[in-house]
C-alpha cells in the first residue's frame, strides 16, 4: 500500500523540504499553505516530477473548520493519511512587556492551536485504522526559553507537552506521536536577523554552522517512518548543532 503525509506550511522552508524529502522516499504527499499559491505549486511540481502524488490545500491551520475540510479533503485524495507533520507556526521577537493581548493569542493560534485543529480533523481516520505517526515541530526555545520571546516559547513548549501527553493517549491505537525541536535553521524565518545578529548567534552554537531545512527534514523523516523509529513515541528530537541540550 501506498505512503501518505500531510504537512502544514509545506509551501516553504521546513515544510517545503519536508514535502520534498518524504516524496523521495516514496510517500504521496498532501501539501498544506495559506497564502503563497505559487509556492505550493512548485512544491507540488517538483514532487510529481518523482512519479509520486501531490495535492495542495489552502487553508488557515488556526481555523477550526477550515482544517476539518482540508483533512477530509486530503483524506479523500489520498485514500488515507499515514503521516502527519504539524510544521505551520510563526515567530516574533519583542519585550514580554511589550506584547499586546492580540500577539500573545496569535501566537497560540497558531502555533498550538493549529496543531489542535488538525489532530481533531485526522485522528478519527488514524485511530479507525489502529496506525498513524504524527510528528510536530516545536523550537529549541520550547525546550529552553529565549529572552524577548516569551510568547513563542512558551507556545512552542505547550508543543513539547501536547505531543507528551498525546503520545501516552494514542499509544494503546497505534499511533505515534513525536516532536522536533530545530535550533537556527536558514529559512524566511530568521530574515530578521541582521549578519551581526547571525554571526553572534553562530559563534554560541558548537557545531559552529546554522542548519538547514532538509537536517530537520531528515530528522522529521526518521521520527515518522515505521522502519527507522517504530518503539519511538513521545519523543523530543533537538536538532540545533549542540545549542541547547
Amino acid at each position: 500500500m501506498k505512503k501518505t503525509v500531510f504537512i502544514t506550511g509545506a509551501s516553504r522552508g521546513i515544510g517545503r523540504a519536508c514535502a520534498i524529502y518524504f516524496a523521495q522516499k516514496g510517500y504521496d504527499v498532501g501539501i498544506n499553505y495559506l497564502n503563497n499559491k505559487e509556492k505550493a505549486d512548485e512544491v507540488a511540481d517538483n514532487i510529481r516530477s518523482m512519479g509520486r502524488s501531490a495535492y495542495i490545500y489552502q487553508g488557515d491551520v488556526a481555523d477550526f473548520e477550515q482544517m476539518k475540510s482540508v483533512i477530509t479533503q486530503c483524506t479523500n485524495d489520498l485514500g488515507h493519511i499515514d503521516v502527519v507533520v504539524n510544521n505551520a507556526g510563526i515567530a516574533q521577537q519583542k519585550l514580554f512587556t511589550e506584547i499586546s493581548p492580540q500577539e500573545w493569542r496569535k501566537m497560540f493560534s497558531v502555533n498550538v492551536d493549529g496543531m489542535y485543529n488538525v489532530l481533531q480533523a485526522v485522528l478519527p481516520y488514524m485511530i479507525n485504522k489502529k496506525s498513524g505517526s504524527i510528528v510536530n515541530v516545536s523550537s529549541m526555545w520550547g525546550v529552553q526559553g529565549a529572552s524577548c520571546e516569551v510568547h513563542y516559547s512558551a507556545a512552542k513548549s505547550a508543543v513539547i507537552g501536547l505531543t507528551k501527553a498525546l503520545a501516552q493517549e494514542l499509544a494503546p491505537s497505534g499511533i505515534r506521536v513525536n516532536c522536533v525541536a530545530p535550533g537556527l535553521i536558514d529559512t524566511e524565518m530568521n530574515n530578521n536577523l541582521t549578519k551581526e545578529d547571525l554571526k553572534g548567534v553562530i559563534e554560541e552554537i558548537p557545531l559552529d554552522k546554522i542548519g538547514t531545512p532538509k537536517d530537520v527534514a531528515r530528522a522529521i523523516y526518521f521520527l515518522a517512518d515505521d522502519e527507522h523509529s517504530s518503539f519511538t513515541t513521545g519523543a523530543v528530537l533537538n536538532v540545533n548543532g549542540g545549542m541547547v541540550i
